[in-house]
C-alpha cells in the first residue's frame, strides 16, 4: 500500500475563515471539473450565436437574437405544422372528390377521414353532443341505433350538411310537434290522458285506464307522424316512442310538458361552415360510432 503524504497544517493555505476550530481551507478545483467548465462557458458562446438566445429591447417590444442559423424551435414546429397541414389538406382533398362508400372501401383513407371526422367532432359537435357522443338531456347520444332523421350514411352527411329546424337552409330538415296545450289543441286532462298512453307504450308506470282514453286521442292527433303503434316516423322526424330512449327524459312531467308545449330542438347547418370533406369526414365518424344503419 502506498503511503500518502500529508503537508503539515501550517502549510495548508487558508481563506483566513475560522469559526469555532474550523478553518476553511482553499483547495483548487480538481481539474477535471474545471475543464467541463470551461468547455461549457465555450459551448455557451457557441449557442449564442448560433441559437435564439439573447433578448433585447426594440422598438415595439422585447425581442431576442434569431442566431445565426435561425434554428429555433418555434420554427421547427412551425414547419413541421405546416407539412401536416399540407398533407391533411391533401387528402381531404381526397375525400371531397370521392363518395362515402367510395371513401369507406379503401381502407387508408376511411382510416385518415375517421381521424380527421374525430378531430372534427371536437371542435365542431362536442359542445352539444358531448366529446364521447354521448348525448345529453336536448341532445342526441349518437352512439346507440335510435336515429330520428336516419341512420343510413347519406342520412346522417343531409343531416350534418342542412342541419335541423335551420331558418337559414332551405333544404333543413323540418318538422313541428305542436303545442296541444300552449295552442289549445287539446284539454289539460286530454293532455295527462295522452302522456299515460305514451308512458304505456314504453312499459313505463302508467295509469290504466287514463291511458286508454289516451289512445283514441293519440290516434286523432299523433299518429299521423309517429305512427298508429307509435314506433315513430323518420321520414318525419318522429321518435320511436316505444322504446327506452327519451331525449328530454321520460318522467311523467318531461312527457307531459314533451306534449303540452312541444321541444323542437335546432342543429345548425354545417354546409356553409365547413368544408366538404370535414362534412364527409364527420359523417362517416358518426356512423362509425356503433348505431349506424347500414
Amino acid at each position: 500500500m502506498t503511503d500518502q503524504e500529508v503537508k503539515p497544517e501550517d502549510e495548508i493555505e487558508t481563506t483566513g475563515h475560522e469559526w469555532d476550530g474550523i478553518k476553511e481551507y482553499n483547495n483548487p478545483l480538481p481539474r477535471w471539473w474545471l475543464n467541463i467548465f470551461y468547455i461549457t462557458i465555450v459551448w455557451s458562446i457557441g449557442y449564442w450565436v448560433f441559437m435564439p438566445a439573447i433578448p433585447y429591447w426594440a422598438p415595439g417590444g422585447w425581442t431576442y437574437t434569431e442566431g445565426i442559423r435561425e434554428l429555433s424551435q418555434r420554427n421547427k414546429v412551425a414547419g413541421q405544422i405546416a407539412e401536416v397541414t399540407a398533407e391533411r389538406a391533401a387528402h381531404r382533398d381526397e375525400v371531397a372528390n370521392l363518395s362515402l362508400s367510395q371513401i369507406r372501401d379503401s381502407e387508408e383513407l376511411y382510416q385518415i377521414a375517421l381521424a380527421g371526422g374525430a378531430s372534427s367532432f371536437r371542435d365542431n359537435c362536442a359542445g352539444c353532443h358531448g366529446s364521447g357522443a354521448q348525448g345529453f338531456t336536448g341532445f342526441p347520444n349518437l352512439n346507440d341505433d335510435d336515429w330520428i332523421w336516419g341512420g343510413k350514411l347519406s342520412d346522417i352527411e343531409f343531416t350534418i350538411r342542412h342541419g335541423i329546424r335551420w331558418e337559414d337552409d332551405p333544404d333543413t330538415r323540418y318538422n313541428e310537434m305542436p303545442r296541444y296545450l300552449a295552442d289549445e289543441f287539446i284539454s289539460r286532462e286530454e293532455v295527462y290522458q295522452v302522456t299515460e298512453y305514451v308512458l304505456s307504450l314504453s312499459g313505463l308506470d302508467h295509469d290504466a285506464e287514463e291511458a286508454e282514453k289516451g289512445k283514441t286521442i293519440f290516434a286523432n292527433e299523433c299518429a299521423t307522424c309517429h305512427a298508429d303503434d307509435g314506433a315513430g316516423m323518420q321520414e318525419m322526424g318522429a321518435p320511436n316512442l316505444t322504446d327506452s330512449i327519451w331525449l328530454y327524459g321520460s318522467d311523467r312531467e318531461d312527457v307531459f310538458e314533451t306534449i303540452a308545449y312541444a321541444r323542437n330542438g335546432v342543429m345548425p347547418a354545417w354546409q356553409n361552415r365547413l368544408d366538404e370533406g370535414t362534412i364527409k369526414e364527420l359523417a362517416l365518424y358518426v356512423h362509425s360510432l356503433g348505431g349506424g344503419e347500414e
